[in-house]
């Protein structure tokens, strides 16, 4: 049974070739490639933190709405875990 998430996805656009469009592309794909649909996605912008992380002082913040099994949310994690240009993320169920 296919449920609602909302997940937020903070990219390190540090050594990106491409664009952003393209990171978030990339992102879009590796969570359609785990049987996910994703409904929506708000390009929140670029952000300071308010401390810094893994030596980033920013991050560019992505909020996805997605439509998936609960099984899939793990795959989903697991496989953005690889990405290089993912600094941190976070899912719910909403």
């Amino acid at each position: 049974m296919s449920r609602n998430y909302e997940g937020i996805v903070i990219l390190n656009t540090k050594g990106a070739d491409g664009g952003v469009e393209e990171l978030i592309g990339a992102v879009t794909k590796d969570i359609e490639s785990e049987g996910a649909k994703v409904a929506d996605v708000t390009d929140m912008g670029r952000r300071k933190f308010a401390y810094p992380s893994n030596h980033l002082d920013s991050g560019h913040y992505l909020n996805f709405s997605v439509v998936a099994e609960p099984s899939s949310i793990e795959k989903i994690k697991g496989r953005l875990r690889l990405n290089g240009h993912v600094h941190m993320q976070y899912f719910q169920r909403i």
